[in-house]
């Protein structure tokens, strides 16, 4: 299938995702000299703060990229969600997502994209061109299309993502999985950017996410252990991005200018102050209580519950004729969430600060035919207070080894040709008019 890309006249786009790179991250290593790549890039289009959905997790913010809607609209709520009807938790993936991507859209137009690690893209499903699954892919042989390049992406040494559970514990090991990782991005790219006679190419690095995870405080402490090695990392990224970007410029040169170049993070990130376990919180104002000692999980509730809480920040009120223990009747719904509403709007930690920056009812952030599926609240925090739906925890506050936690308010979206993008939900329609209008 090997088709070249240069002297083809169509427009195309080429689009970089930095998984959780905040814009103040990025912003700041320019001024400080560390990312001269992007730093040139940037200097040549749109670069500016971007806002992402509620809650602010990768699965679903992603897959607002892609879609350009919401979670009403895409079926996309969290990385647990329940089955209709039950308590009973799985992982939404791909085939969940109910509304069409950027390159659905492009292949009914006969457009071909490649798609490198794209989170929430697994099991991957047939494309017009080519799909690589990023997180939460647990066998290549199930995340790449078609499964033809199963081999040669083997043959490179593509790895799906770090070994998250290791590297959190030992550093050293992170960075060896950074290095790792990153290099197969790098080599995916330049075999299928050949292969494939393309209109889109997307590749993501999931890395940046991982390491703000487990080392945030390296990067904000100049004397951390880490610290150098943290914007080690970053001067990587920003050769990566440096390649892809040199690759761009020959189609430029080769077509006068006809392409559209982009880069965006999902989300940005910030240091924890400390991790909320909403569950706790409920079950001490007597919302919430369990069958058994100590719950499993969330499908422990017990007789009696009129409210519980999943990841990040999603509150449910436990309805009667919706959920199997349901105590609470519908003409109680609206004073129970304003019960909530008030308590959690008025929840503080220890030295006084509040936690909810703003407490939501659903329907101010979503619409659409899954609007049944979505959370009855949502809590968006300040920055440091790390929402959980954790059941296993006698504290409302605590600490876990992650030290870095995701922002809805500090993404970062570039164009080449100037567009700007106050929300994650436009990026999709930026991209595609270049292609599409120019076409």
């Amino acid at each position: 299938m090997s088709l070249s890309t240069n002297g083809n006249k169509r427009p195309r786009a080429v689009v970089v995702g930095l998984d959780g790179v905040p814009y103040t991250l990025l912003d700041d290593l320019r001024h400080a000299g560390r990312i001269p790549n992007m730093a040139t890039i940037f200097s040549k289009g749109f670069f500016g703060q971007t806002q992402v959905c509620i809650p602010e997790i990768s699965s679903v913010s992603w897959s607002s990229f892609m879609t350009g809607t919401q979670s009403g609209e895409h079926g996309i709520y969290g990385f647990m969600d329940f089955e209709p009807g039950t308590y009973k938790m799985y992982f939404p993936n791909y085939t969940q997502l109910k509304a069409p991507t950027l390159w659905d859209i492009l292949a009914d137009q006969d457009k071909k994209t490649v798609v490198i690690n794209m989170p929430a893209t697994y099991p991957a499903r047939p494309i017009q061109g080519a799909l690589i699954s990023g997180f939460v892919a647990i066998d290549i042989n199930k995340a790449v299309y078609p499964s033809g390049l199963i081999q040669p992406l083997t043959d490179l040494g593509y790895r799906i993502d770090v070994d998250t559970m290791k590297a959190r514990e030992d550093h050293d090991f992170l960075f060896k999985e950074l290095d790792v990782t990153l290099q197969g991005r790098k080599k995916a790219v330049d075999f299928l950017w050949r292969e494939i006679d393309w209109d889109l190419f997307i590749v993501v690095v999931t890395g940046t996410d991982r390491l703000m995870h487990f080392l945030w405080e390296a990067y904000e402490d100049k004397g951390h252990p880490y610290h150098q090695a943290f914007l080690d990392y970053f001067d990587d990224v920003d050769r990566f991005v440096g390649h892809v970007y040199e690759r761009f410029l020959d189609l430029e040169d080769s077509t006068n200018g006809l392409h559209g170049f982009y880069m965006l993070s999902d989300h940005g990130f910030t240091g924890i102050k400390t991790e909320v376990y909403l569950n706790r919180w409920l079950e001490e104002h007597g919302y919430l209580s369990y069958k058994k000692s100590p719950p499993d999980t969330i499908m422990d509730i017990g007789a009696g519950s009129r409210a519980f809480a999943m990841d990040p920040s999603r509150i449910y009120i436990n309805l009667k004729d919706k959920y199997p223990q349901g105590t609470v009747a519908l003409s109680d719904y609206e004073d129970t969430r304003r019960e909530l509403k008030e308590g959690l709007e008025s929840l503080t930690f220890e030295d006084g600060t509040r936690i909810a920056k703003q407490v939501f009812l659903k329907e101010e952030l979503y619409h659409g035919p899954f609007l049944d599926q979505a959370p009855d609240l949502v809590v968006l925090s300040h920055h440091g207070y790390d929402l959980k739906g954790k059941v296993k925890t006698d504290t409302v506050f605590g600490r876990s080894n992650l030290v870095g936690m995701h922002t809805q308010d500090d993404a970062f979206f570039y164009s080449g040709q100037g567009h700007a993008c106050g929300s994650i939900f436009d990026a999709k329609d930026i991209i595609l008019s270049g292609i599409v209008l120019n076409a």
